[in-house]
């Protein structure tokens, strides 16, 4: 059952330019119903903040921006209860690295994009629920241990690339896919079940931590009494 509140627990949502407005005008509309407090954040290059600009595919006059304030190298993953990356070309843009001035590009330095090194971050705390949606889940795949063995659902432009990483595919009726602490939806139009899985498991990890917790203080005669 999903919970009605959040209980103002934090949500990070990389983002970059090229993001799509619907999408993203629903993480602000259901977190906020849940009473969570949503962060977007990208690399912003050492400015203040930094304007994305939403895709162009339909209506180039409908085009939306985006502002975001938090560099993720300046906060601490550990802080949130759900990493989600963002649908579209968004993770392509993620994933650059700067090559090392007047040497030539290695293959391992695919692993050293800021982007990257964040979200495996998240992926090694198993109390932080990660989503990917769409093309999310290409901003992982310089690390492609991460996903082995993941159950997953991605957009099919993006299929092939995901399973090189040895993740498994899950053709789900519904268009989500949850294996644990990682959600993955097909595309924007699933962003609705997507939300509703990811709050979820928040719930899930919530609920856990805190039977965790129970049992810790309670006096070991009460537990004997209980059973």
């Amino acid at each position: 059952m999903i919970p009605r509140s959040l209980g103002g627990k934090k949500i990070a949502i990389l983002v970059e330019n090229l993001f799509i407005p619907e999408e993203i005008d629903y993480y602000k509309k259901r977190f906020e119903e849940l009473r969570a407090t949503v962060h977007f954040v990208s690399r912003l290059w050492g400015q203040p903040n930094v304007r994305f600009v939403s895709d162009s595919w339909e209506d180039e006059e409908t085009r939306q921006t985006l502002e975001v304030q938090h560099d993720f190298q300046d906060i601490d993953v550990n802080d949130y209860a759900a990493v989600i990356m963002a649908a579209n070309y968004t993770s392509v843009r993620l994933r650059y690295f700067e090559p090392p001035v007047g040497s030539p590009i290695s293959a391992e330095q695919v692993r050293t994009s800021p982007a990257v090194q964040f979200y495996a971050k998240a992926i090694a705390n198993p109390r932080i629920i990660k989503g990917a949606l769409c093309h999310g889940l290409w901003l992982i795949t310089p690390m492609p241990e991460l996903l082995k063995g993941r159950r997953i659902i991605c957009h099919e432009v993006v299929l092939a690339d995901i399973l090189n990483t040895g993740a498994i595919y899950v053709p789900s009726p519904s268009g989500v896919v949850v294996d644990g602490d990682l959600v993955t939806g097909r595309s924007k139009h699933e962003v609705e079940p997507f939300v509703e899985a990811i709050t979820e498991q928040i719930h899930q990890v919530n609920s856990a931590t805190n039977r965790f917790l129970l049992k810790r203080t309670t006096p070991v005669s009460a537990i004997k009494r209980a059973s």
